[in-house]
């Protein structure tokens, strides 16, 4: 670090923060489970961006981390298509989904030397989401049976697998499940429903039955949700009490029910949400200390609080931390394990001991941090946008080694997040402080539709996508130009596979953004629904309106049909395995955009799906976007090698 800073032009400041480093140096942590034999064992999964993405178990055990699954092993499952749940502890066993061939398998994590056992015929059967049933000897989780025609729906049930690899379907006639849960005696199953056109936040219901004396269920009887009220998480207290979260108030929040047809309790109702999206199995917000004391998290204004909660009382009690967001967490009766980051923590494992002070952090998902002096410390950004107030985390430009010329405002990158039924979050990111060290500011927004924020902010984009996301993004962009905070004339826009979708149509219906980028993006909102999985495939019935009436709405609002009123740049970078977005929705754009003249540049990634994971593509995407940026700016060096052709660049 010099004494003196050098003076450069905002957007070309030398960094340390690499695209290798930004590649090499995180770590994606999820799945997080407690147990083992003893009950104080930690396990998560690590993903390898060496070994192309492969998700590897890991197991915290006294005082050192094991891996459990070396390679070739793949922890990971597909069922609709985004996963999670793809293992489960049980002792000092371990159940598991393997990614290449879909089977099941069963480890014995205490044993020298011991292999993975295949448990289940794997094939077109996809697995996630798994109990143990030990009285009957087999596993209960979500089954997606998928046929010989790839063009037809997958089938989802609730499947039992035995440990003799027979599988038998417990509840069928949904379109989806999730969360099976059994009561702590074995005896009652809880788990969760939902129908077309429905998206599980829309919409889901809780049911409950008994397990019968040869392992079937008795008649269903539904505790609660229905087309309007979204139940996520059933758990089980310890003295076996069903407990959930619903939004039937308008917020995420904790209920129970004591016994079947009792009254559903509401535990701590507040403005704030105990829940979230269900995109992938798994998730877990709170959990049992005992009975009667639950840690949680919650999150206020997209920022997470941790708090023990009192279920007699509905006090709640805050537990001191360093976090802002709590993206899992998992109880023992000592401890809290947590998968958590702050804007100058990035993610990390951590382990509150209930009598102790302090965290003490198992694994973090970046080794060598860069000096705080050069981390960009987010501002929580509330500013106003169509007559009510939008959320954001603004990320001004920051290098102790580089300051920009006097008078000077820096370039800014607005950031729509996926989903688009999701939200932003304020951990700190090495691919954000790519960005800011090298002298961009970068807004992250929290636009209507996104999740942290309650029901009605997330139904905001109800029917509007492509509308209020967008004029959010515009919005959010003309308050840091008006607050002095950036440039107008330098002002991008980028996104990824619905933030894609909101990045073409700022770009394509409005003027404020000189240059986009998309990543896995939508274009085309009928092709999107042709081409979608299962899970998705009528997410657009919410998000624009449903069949026929909206037909003239896609014409509408896709922005492959109105590739005439785009003129701005662009860069596209596309998996060409995604069966997400297909590659089509990105070629169509970039076909239409080098045919009408306008500078443009199309990244293709072999071997690559929805989000990358190979450690070199990350590389080859961030070197290509800065370049792009810096080229369309005229801030690039001209004696370097270009990382990626743009068609159309002016002579």
């Amino acid at each position: 670090m010099t004494a003196t800073p050098t003076i450069a032009p905002y957007g070309t400041w030398t960094s340390t923060i690499t695209a290798e480093r930004v590649a090499a140096g995180a770590t994606p942590m999820s799945g997080l489970q407690v147990g083992g034999a003893d009950g104080n064992d930690i396990f998560w999964l690590a993903g390898r961006a060496a070994e192309s993405g492969r998700n590897a178990l890991l197991r915290h055990h006294g005082a050192e981390t094991q891996e459990l699954t070396p390679a070739p092993f793949n922890v990971r499952t597909r069922v609709h298509e985004y996963g999670g749940g793809a293992y489960l502890v049980a002792g000092s066993t371990v159940y598991f989904s393997h990614f290449v061939d879909n089977r099941l398998y069963r480890l014995a994590i205490d044993e020298d030397n011991a292999a993975p056992v295949a448990l289940s015929q794997g094939g077109k059967h996809r697995f996630a989401d798994f109990v143990l049933d030990a009285a009957y000897e087999r596993l209960i989780g979500v089954r997606e049976l998928h046929g010989d025609d790839e063009h037809a729906q997958p089938v989802n049930t609730l499947c039992a697998v035995g440990f003799d690899g027979v599988e038998t379907v417990l509840v069928e006639g949904a379109d989806f499940y999730s969360s099976p849960r059994l009561s702590p005696d074995g005896r009652t199953l809880a788990w969760l429903a939902w129908d077309h056109p429905r998206m599980p936040w829309q919409g889901t219901t809780l049911w409950r039955a008994d397990v019968q004396q040869d392992g079937t269920l008795s008649a269903p009887v539904e505790v609660a949700g229905g087309a309007e009220e979204s139940i996520c998480q059933p758990e089980w207290s310890p003295d076996g009490l069903l407990h959930f979260v619903s939004d039937r108030s308008g917020w995420w929040n904790l209920y129970r029910q004591r016994s079947v047809g009792e009254k559903i309790e509401a535990l701590c109702p507040m403005e704030a949400e105990f829940g979230g999206p269900h995109w992938t199995f798994g998730n877990a917000m709170y959990g049992f200390r005992s009975a009667g004391e639950i840690i949680c998290t919650y999150i206020d204004k997209g920022v997470s609080r941790l708090a023990r909660l009192l279920p007699a009382s509905g006090k709640l009690e805050p537990i001191a931390n360093p976090y802002q967001e709590i993206r899992e967490l998992r109880v023992a009766p000592g401890y809290v394990a947590m998968l958590a980051g702050s804007p100058t923590i990035a993610l990390e494992l951590a382990r509150i001991d209930f009598t102790e002070e302090g965290v003490e952090i198992l694994a973090q998902s970046i080794d060598d941090l860069p000096d705080e002096a050069n981390l960009s410390v987010p501002i929580n950004l509330e500013f106003p946008s169509n007559g009510r107030t939008a959320y954001a985390f603004f990320y001004p430009p920051r290098n102790a080694d580089v300051a920009a010329p006097d008078g000077e405002k820096p370039p800014v990158i607005v950031i729509s997040h996926g989903g688009p039924t999701g939200m932003a979050v304020n951990t700190l990111k090495l691919a954000t402080q790519f960005w800011t060290s090298r002298g961009f500011g970068v807004l992250d927004v929290n636009y209507g539709g996104s999740t942290g924020f309650g029901r009605a902010y997330r139904d905001l984009l109800r029917g509007q996508w492509g509308i209020v996301d967008v004029r959010d993004c515009v919005a959010g962009a003309r308050a840091l130009v008006e607050r002095g905070l950036a440039d107008n004339d330098r002002l991008i826009i980028r996104g990824g596979s619905a933030g894609g979708l909101t990045t073409l149509c700022a770009l394509t219906f409005h003027d404020v953004f000189k240059v986009g980028a998309s990543y896995y993006g939508v274009s085309d909102l009928k092709g999107l629904d042709q081409d979608s999985h299962k899970f998705e495939s009528h997410y657009n019935a919410y998000l624009v309106a449903p069949q026929p009436q909206a037909e003239a709405l896609y014409q509408a609002r896709s922005p492959i049909n109105h590739t005439d009123k785009l003129k701005r740049p662009m860069i596209f970078f596309q998996g060409l395995d995604d069966k997400v977005v297909p590659p089509q929705q990105s070629e169509m754009m970039v076909d239409a955009l080098r045919a009408r003249g306008v500078p443009v540049a199309y990244v293709p990634l072999e071997g690559e799906g929805h989000g990358f994971r190979k450690g070199e593509n990350i590389v080859r995407t961030l070197a290509a976007e800065l370049y792009f940026y810096q080229r369309m700016f005229g801030l690039h060096d001209a004696a370097a090698p270009a990382p990626v052709h743009i068609d159309n660049l002016p002579d």
